[in-house]
């Protein structure tokens, strides 16, 4: 059994837990909230033996084995790795950090202290992405890949009223392709490795965040298009175009419904039955790895999150977005 301590009690984290609750070796031990009525509540609802309201005691706690990490983006690199330190496994929210620079900080810890660190991207554990993985060999020699996530923020109202909330915040290294965008950005790096250039273009708003971009970045044999935003929808499925045919699923987030498209005509659904609360197969890998006594995923791997993380930078610098976290390089 796995004793988990969370550090957040946003929507996020809720999820996290409605999901975490279908595991049998899932066990939530201790919650960490900036005030103590925050985390008391949160407490009485999932039923947590242990609050916190001060990181390094929980991060000395004996209560806990792992730790999930769904504060803002900008505290992600520092409470990792205070965590691991004190020999806590870490399963942290995506974006795992700020920049690169703070990604290598953190594997760098995970390694001294011998203990796992994985960033909870979802869409590369669930099923019907690893069957886009067994089957893309079907069409052929891959010329495209192409994926689009765009979807209107609410919060997106209030910052047209003048409010600027989380998600339009540089100081806590947020804005879309930070949110978003990088739902686009994994698949394509677990599928295909690191580009060899990228090129951004994007609508950078007054607080200094982005609200929507796209990404142009180029293979050896292929290309890849990809397209996001917080203050736009779009309903554009994502595909990969072979040669011989294209793959073509719903939505790149959480696809549902895969197909590949054969030039001949002919239609082959390669849909695989999947849970409704897509995280499940995230925390299932992470505690599966923690359980064999391994320290790094196959899948979100360190190599793959520092290649993804290596994109957004780039990005970011062509578009223009700075956060406070990357003056600390």
């Amino acid at each position: 059994m796995v004793r988990f301590g969370i550090i957040g009690t946003s929507r996020i984290t809720e999820s996290f837990l409605q999901a975490a609750s279908q595991l049998e070796d899932f066990s939530l031990s201790a919650v960490y909230s900036r005030t103590s009525e925050r985390a008391a509540e949160f407490s009485a609802k999932y039923g947590v033996m242990s609050i916190f309201t001060d990181l390094e005691g929980m991060a000395k706690s004996t209560e806990i084995d792992a730790v999930y990490i769904a504060s803002p983006n900008s505290f992600h690199a520092e409470q990792a790795i205070l965590f691991m330190n004190h020999g806590k496994h870490i399963l942290c929210e995506k974006p795992i950090a700020s920049n690169a620079s703070e990604v290598r900080d953190m594997i760098q810890a995970a390694r001294d202290n011998d203990v796992l660190l994985m960033e909870a991207l979802k869409s590369t554990f669930v099923p019907n992405f690893k069957s886009v993985q067994q089957h893309v060999n079907k069409i052929g020699k891959v010329r495209r890949y192409m994926a689009s996530y765009c979807q209107y923020s609410s919060r997106y109202d209030a910052y047209k009223e003048g409010v600027v909330l989380n998600a339009f915040n540089p100081a806590l290294s947020n804005g879309a392709l930070m949110d978003i965008g990088i739902y686009c950005i994994y698949p394509l790096v677990v599928l295909f490795g690191k580009p060899l250039e990228v090129k951004a273009n994007g609508l950078l708003l007054e607080s200094g965040v982005d609200g929507d971009g796209s990404i142009l970045l180029k293979y050896a044999e292929m290309e890849a298009v990809i397209m996001y935003s917080k203050i736009t929808n779009s309903t554009i499925p994502f595909e990969i175009q072979g040669e011989e045919g294209n793959i073509r699923a719903d939505k790149i987030n959480t696809p549902e419904q895969v197909e590949i498209y054969y030039r001949n005509g002919t239609v082959e659904n390669i849909t695989q039955p999947q849970r409704s609360a897509p995280m499940f197969y995230e925390i299932k890998e992470f505690n599966e790895l923690i359980q064999a006594g391994k320290r790094e995923s196959s899948i979100n791997s360190y190599a793959n999150s520092l290649t993804v993380m290596e994109i957004i930078d780039e990005a970011r610098k062509q578009i223009g977005v700075v956060f406070p976290s990357d003056k600390k390089k």
